[in-house]
């Protein structure tokens, strides 16, 4: 049991070494409920929601995204994780004809992380018997990039993707969330000072003002999201060879220029997506089905690569 103030930051202090021991970059705690900042992320998330700015993406209306003990009764603490994703086989765009975000080149993250928390939750049980604890990657209700700031491992940045210092934007994101109080590390600032990069080199303008991303004037949106038979004009002109999401905003920015790879099999480009081309309209679903197996790019379905494929091609002519 861990009931001195030594033995709470000997654990916390272990579970944040165990996270990196699994594979992460970055790891950090926070409290529940968490500084006032965390209210304030959520007035911020509910005037996004209320502009209509999450387009068609209707779940991230869930009431229980602003309240984390929806998700596990009694929680005290949060385990924040950075899972590195850029690697040298896809730091840069090899495939100049299309072009696919950097984050779905390799396995599907979700589980890559789900894994990786499952071992670290395994530990748990051992070192801290008393604690309850619950795993949360993406799909879950949760103020994800916020709570990750409140962790200290990075800060949201002007493009609303959560920065490293050291590690850029180039990781995903995953979490704990514990019955157990630990000792919280101090909350991220912002380190964008008055860089507008993102902002300025955005194709569609999708970046409305600081920290506010407009999804239907997003590049990844249409592309990943959208059910749409149709890309819409304005969209269509700027894609410049992206048919699955959008790196524009993080290539661009200077925390990004060196950060350290991670070069495991977890991250290695699948070689389909290196190789895709005009002819890859023609493949049939099953096709599509076979190289979409075991990425993040399941999300978008045969139909819908054919879809972006082509609005690239219209313009192109």
């Amino acid at each position: 049991m861990i009931d001195t103030i030594q033995n709470i930051e000997e654990i916390s202090k272990k579970l944040k070494e165990r996270a990196i021991i699994e594979g992460f970059t970055i790891s950090g705690i926070a409290s529940i409920p968490g500084s006032s900042r965390i209210k304030l992320r959520t007035n911020a998330l509910n005037r996004w929601l209320a502009n209509n700015h999450h387009a068609g993406m209707k779940w991230m209306e869930a009431e229980r995204r602003k309240n984390i003990d929806s998700l596990l009764e009694d929680a005290k603490s949060i385990l924040s994780v950075g899972f590195t994703y850029i690697n040298s086989l896809n730091k840069d765009n090899k495939n100049k004809l299309f072009k696919v975000a950097k984050f779905s080149h390799g396995e599907d993250y979700h589980k890559v992380i789900y894994k990786k928390l499952k071992n670290i939750g395994k530990w748990i049980n051992l070192e801290i018997p008393d604690c309850k604890w619950k795993i949360c990657v993406d799909t879950s209700p949760l103020l994800e990039k916020a709570w990750a700031e409140e962790s200290g491992i990075g800060w949201i940045g002007k493009n609303s993707n959560l920065i490293n210092k050291k590690n850029g934007s180039w990781f995903t994101l995953g979490f704990l969330i514990l019955t157990k109080e630990l000792i919280p590390d101090k909350p991220h600032q912002s380190l964008c000072g008055k860089c507008d990069i993102c902002i300025e080199k955005c194709p569609t303008k999708a970046i409305i003002e600081p920290f506010v991303i407009k999804s239907d004037l997003c590049i990844a949106y249409h592309t990943i999201e959208s059910r749409d038979k149709t890309i819409p004009k304005k969209i269509e002109e700027n894609l410049n060879g992206w048919v699955a999401g959008c790196d524009i905003c993080q290539d661009v920015c200077p925390w990004n220029k060196s950060v350290p790879y991670n070069n495991n099999f977890e991250t290695k480009p699948k070689e389909w997506i290196k190789n895709l081309n005009i002819d890859s309209l023609n493949w049939d679903d099953k096709t599509w089905k076979e190289n979409l197996k075991g990425t993040t790019l399941q999300r978008i379905k045969p139909w819908m690569w054919k879809r972006n494929i082509q609005a690239n091609l219209n313009n192109k002519k």
